[in-house]
């Protein structure tokens, strides 16, 4: 039986995107901030450094299959990137008014309890983000993507706002569903790991 392949080495393109999109965020947050959220200009700036920081995030893990260049550190830093870009993304909003804080504050203890999760079992495997996670993802990115738009400006504001309301109230329901699914997939993983099977026997021994 020959031996598994080496992982590739984490400095790749892949995984200096994914920290180049962790960089965006303070950049970001500088702009949503400036002058309270009410300076048109930096929001539709602010908008642009979100959408960039999105793009990366779909291009990483696409090069990364493609190539070959699937490393540990990509599959850990890829979602703590999102969930740092989406966290800002979400307290800036309430901190200007346009989210409100309870919603923020569901999300982020959402997102804090996985990570927290996601190292409580990675000496027993790693877990990557799922196909839900992803959606999540891509729901709450989109959800943050239309409350910086400043929507006064644009036509048909009512009709902006109630889809920017629409797609929040779905990236919630989302990403309560798929904490629970993650809890289910980390309890099986501490139960089903090499570790776990090792520890098992290791008693067993010890009760003969």
């Amino acid at each position: 039986m020959s031996p598994p392949a080496p992982e590739p080495s984490p400095w790749n393109l892949p995984n200096a995107l994914t920290v180049g999109r962790i960089l965006l965020v303070p950049v970001f947050v500088w702009l949503v901030l400036s002058d309270g959220g009410e300076d048109t200009g930096t929001r539709w700036w602010a908008w642009g450094v979100f959408a960039i920081a999105i793009i990366t995030d779909r291009i990483d893990g696409d090069l990364a299959r493609a190539k070959g260049l699937v490393t540990t550190f990509g599959k850990v830093a890829d979602p703590i990137a999102d969930k740092t870009l989406t966290g800002a993304g979400f307290i800036t909003l309430s901190m200007i008014g346009e989210i409100p804080w309870w919603i923020t504050i569901v999300i982020i203890a959402r997102e804090l309890g996985i990570t927290a999760m996601r190292f409580w079992v990675i000496r027993h495997g790693v877990m990557p983000a799922s196909r839900g996670g992803k959606i999540k993802t891509f729901l709450q990115a989109f959800a943050i993507g239309l409350f910086v738009i400043p929507l006064s400006t644009l036509p048909l504001e009512w009709l902006w706002r109630g889809l920017a309301w629409v797609i929040l109230i779905a990236a919630l329901v989302v990403t309560i569903g798929t904490a629970v699914d993650y809890i289910m997939k980390a309890m099986t993983l501490r139960s089903t790991s090499d570790r776990a099977r090792l520890k098992r026997e290791r008693k067993a021994a010890r009760e003969r």
